[in-house]
């Protein structure tokens, strides 16, 4: 995700075909994270976007269709970010610390895209890509988790709860920033983050 609106998408220059691709998607992100998409119809996304009804189906097979691009794009986002903060040659706390500004951070520039990944439900909607893409997250953020296990700053046991554990804490952050009740550099999120490594961290001897 970068600064731009749209570039966490694609920041190459575009066809007239790929700025239409661009709005329908724009369109159907913030109605899904709005509306919701079960009561966001084909007519509502054409008419945000700018077109017409039978456009969306020359860029994606189903509204479902396009609910997995999005979530794909807004997963890989997250990846990056969990990518990055392992490159780090820092130990595993500040690697969370960084994946979890970088969350609140993107969370402020593009809330939508937080909101679809970490906020939302999709359920059976999600197809076996999107799934990946969900799963190369969990297991990115887990290795992290791993790395604090291996030395001794994060609890004994299964590295998925304390994952899980900290990414709750983390989702809290997430929520509030994309509701813009904190701003990303709020108080409340390094106070979160703090909290959400205590929640995990081995206890000190």
């Amino acid at each position: 995700m970068r600064a731009g609106r749209g570039a966490w998408l694609d920041s190459r220059a575009m066809t007239q075909a790929d700025l239409t691709h661009q709005r329908l998607v724009r369109a159907a992100l913030e109605l899904f994270t709005t509306t919701g998409y079960h009561l966001t119809t084909t007519p509502l996304i054409a008419k945000k976007a700018g077109v017409a009804e039978g456009t969306i189906y020359r860029h994606f097979a189903s509204k479902q269709h396009l609910l997995n691009e999005l979530y794909r794009a807004a997963g890989r986002w997250a990846v990056r970010l969990v990518k990055e903060a392992d490159a780090l040659k820092v130990g595993p706390r500040e690697k969370l610390a960084e994946l979890g500004r970088g969350l609140a951070a993107g969370a402020g520039r593009e809330p939508a895209v937080a909101q679809l990944f970490f906020l939302q439900r999709h359920g059976d909607l999600l197809d076996d890509e999107s799934g990946k893409v969900a799963r190369d997250f969990r297991l990115g953020l887990e290795s992290l988790i791993a790395q604090g296990k291996a030395d001794g700053s994060v609890k004994p046991g299964v590295a998925e709860v304390w994952a899980a554990v900290w990414l709750g804490v983390v989702t809290l952050v997430i929520d509030r920033v994309t509701a813009k009740q904190w701003p990303e550099n709020h108080a409340g999120v390094a106070l979160a983050l703090d909290a959400a490594w205590d929640a995990i961290a081995a206890a000190r001897v």
